[in-house]
C-alpha cells in the first residue's frame, strides 16, 4: 500500500513486527554527496537510490533504511565530498559498514537484503556488488548489492552522472530538487557525463523508476522465500559478475574495463526478478 510506513527510523515496533512477517526484505539505499551539475541536488545518489526503495517496499513489502550519503569515489568537482579514493578495488570504509550491518539486519529479523547504489563510480559498484557476495555466503540469507541503472538496462538507461536519466529519476522521484534553468550555454556542461541533461523529464524519469521498482519489489517478495538451493543458484550468478569484474579490471589495471562491454548485460534486470540465475552465469561468459 502506498501510504504504508516502510521507512526504518519511523516504524513504531509494532510495525516492524508486521513488515518482518510480511516480508523480511531489507532495503539499503546508499550514495554519496558529490556534484551532479548546477540543476541538481548534492545528495542525487542516495536521494534517488532512497526514493526507489521506498516505493518498492510500499508495493512489494519490506523496510527501508536511512540512506547512506558516502561512498567510494567523487567526480574532482565542487562541494564532494569523498570518503574512499577512487580508483580502487578495496575499501576501509563502506565495506566493513555494510558487512556488519548485513549481520545486525539478520539478527533482528531480516531473510533478506537488498543493497541498492545511486552512485555509479566502478569501485563503488564492485564494492557492493563483491560485500553482497560475501554476506550472502556468511550469512545465509540472499543479500543482493547492484546499482539501480542494472535493473532498467533493457529500458535504455545505461547509467549516468547527472545526465538525462539521472536528472530524469530525480525530477520524478522528489519533485524540487532540480532545476533545469541553471544549465547556461550548450553541452559539455561542467561534470556531467552521458546525454544531455536540458532533455530531461519527470515523464522519463517515472517510465524508467517502474521498471526499477517494479523488479524490487518482485524480489523483495520473492528472495526471502528462496530455499538454499534458489539462494545457491543466485550466488553463483552474482559470483560470475564479481569475477568477471575483477578480472577483467585486474588484467586490464583499470577498475572500469569490465563496464566497457555493457551490452552483453541488457537483460540482466530482468532474468534476475525472474530467478534466471544460469542465463545470467552465461551473459558472464560472452562478456
Amino acid at each position: 500500500m502506498a501510504d504504508r510506513e516502510v521507512q526504518y527510523e519511523r516504524m513504531l515496533p509494532h510495525q516492524i513486527e508486521a513488515a518482518l512477517a510480511d516480508c523480511p526484505t531489507a532495503f539499503v539505499p546508499l550514495g554519496t554527496l558529490e556534484w551532479h551539475g548546477v540543476q541538481n541536488a548534492l545528495g542525487l545518489d542516495a536521494i534517488k537510490a532512497h526514493a526507489l526503495c521506498v516505493r518498492a517496499a510500499q508495493r512489494g513489502g519490506g523496510a527501508v533504511l536511512p540512506p547512506v550519503f558516502g561512498g567510494v569515489g567523487g567526480v574532482d568537482q565542487p562541494y564532494t565530498v569523498v570518503m574512499e579514493s577512487e580508483p580502487t578495488f578495496h575499501s576501509r570504509v563502506l565495506e566493513p559498514w555494510l558487512s556488519i550491518l548485513c549481520g545486525e539486519l539478520k539478527r533482528v529479523g531480516f531473510r533478506a537484503i537488498i543493497m541498492l547504489t545511486g552512485h555509479y563510480g566502478a569501485s563503488q559498484q564492485m564494492i557492493v556488488r563483491e560485500t553482497a557476495v560475501r554476506e550472502t555466503q556468511r550469512l545465509a540469507i540472499p543479500v543482493l548489492g547492484t546499482p539501480e541503472y542494472w535493473l532498467a538496462l533493457d529500458a535504455g538507461y545505461l547509467g549516468d552522472h547527472g545526465g538525462q536519466f539521472e536528472t530524469s529519476l530525480l525530477m520524478a522521484l522528489i519533485p524540487g530538487l532540480t532545476d533545469l534553468t541553471q544549465l547556461k550555454g550548450d553541452p559539455p556542461f561542467q561534470g556531467i557525463g552521458g546525454g544531455d541533461p536540458r532533455r530531461s523529464t519527470a515523464e522519463e524519469g517515472e517510465r524508467v523508476s517502474e521498471v526499477i521498482v517494479a523488479r524490487l519489489a518482485t524480489l523483495a517478495q520473492r528472495m526471502p522465500t528462496w530455499d538454499a538451493a534458489t539462494r545457491a543458484r543466485f550466488l553463483r550468478a552474482e559470483q560470475a559478475l564479481v569475477s568477471h569484474q575483477l578480472e577483467t579490471g585486474g588484467a586490464a589495471g583499470d577498475v572500469w574495463a569490465a563496464w566497457r562491454n555493457m551490452q552483453h548485460f541488457v537483460a540482466y534486470g530482468e532474468l534476475l526478478a525472474a530467478e534466471r540465475f544460469e542465463e545470467i552465469i552465461g551473459m558472464v561468459g560472452t562478456a
